[in-house]
């Protein structure tokens, strides 16, 4: 058994497809199913299965339960990689919403690049929270952060924070009040961002009442730049108020509704067979988050 046969395997489990798997490593398919014939041979159990008519590979149980070892495998390689070649760093790659990137995240980010022992090498992408569980279910970040609870097989999720919605308007309000009805205000001024599914739904009924929103965006940058016309408003979780008005002057009022926004619920999410090259890195940045997000006075879970 070795990497390259290891590495076609799970390839192969990504793509569902020989033909895709020979492309995307700039193989022939003979070599692929070479490989795979090799790895099943050395394990003794058979891995794939092919129906006949259809192009699609299916995985054995045996296949299924091989993934997490083949991905274990790839890591401890990856890590005698590192040791050989002398690498001290601590690597670690999260996958962040954007306004989580921008907002709740950034200072945390700013704080690490500042400091004198830079121990971690940190990379940071931004999605959507449905594609953050797959990166993250194929082994392409080490860490996530989202708004939705999905269900994945090796996904395991943990709320860390909940935050109060507030109302935000650009510098001189309309309705400078510490406490607004949402019924008060124009809704062709306001900037939507469907923070997530719960807030959509208490959004629908009891802002616009089934209307469509004029203005909808689904970026931090959108949001803030538009929040500079006269006269717009946008609701928003307190984080990224507080990221706004750390920018540009903004009036911030409390929400007078009867029935309130749902608090946006942030998870992280990690894998139940993490990297082994990476437990260290993981760990060090969940304790930085910590004791960000501790003293911060924005609904940290503990």
């Amino acid at each position: 058994m070795n990497l390259a046969e290891i590495e076609t395997f799970l390839m192969i489990v990504e793509t569902k497809n020989i033909t895709k798997t020979a492309e995307n490593l700039f193989l022939s398919q003979p070599t692929v199913s070479h490989r795979l014939k090799s790895l099943e041979e050395e394990l003794q159990v058979k891995l794939l299965t092919r129906k006949k008519g259809y192009k699609q590979i299916e995985l054995t149980s045996q296949g299924e339960d091989f993934i997490p070892i083949a991905e274990r495998w790839v890591s401890v390689w990856q890590e005698m990689q590192m040791l050989k070649h002398g690498q001290q760093n601590l690597y670690l790659t999260i996958g962040c919403t954007d306004t989580l990137n921008s907002a709740m995240m950034y200072d945390l980010y700013r704080n690490m690049m500042d400091e004198k022992e830079q121990m971690m090498n940190l990379r940071i992408k931004t999605h959507y929270s449905s594609e953050i569980y797959q990166y993250l279910e194929n082994h392409d970040i080490d860490l996530g952060f989202v708004h939705h609870h999905l269900h994945f097989k090796n996904i395991v999720a943990q709320p860390i924070l909940k935050e109060k919605m507030y109302i935000i308007q650009s510098e001189n309000p309309l309705l400078p009040q510490t406490v607004i009805h949402t019924d008060e205000l124009d809704l062709s001024r306001e900037i939507f961002l469907s923070w997530e599914s719960d807030y959509q739904i208490w959004h629908d009924q009891w802002v616009t009442r089934g209307e469509k929103p004029r203005f909808q965006v689904d970026t931090f940058e959108l949001l803030f730049h538009l929040l500079s016309q006269e006269n717009m408003w946008a609701i928003a979780p307190v984080t990224v108020m507080e990221r706004i008005r750390k920018l540009r002057p903004v009036f911030v009022s409390e929400i007078g509704n009867e029935v309130q926004p749902p608090e946006r619920i942030t998870y992280e999410i990690r894998h139940k067979h993490p990297k082994e090259a990476t437990l260290k890195s993981v760990h060090l940045f969940e304790e930085r988050l910590k004791e960000y997000l501790s003293q911060k006075d924005w609904g940290y879970i503990k």
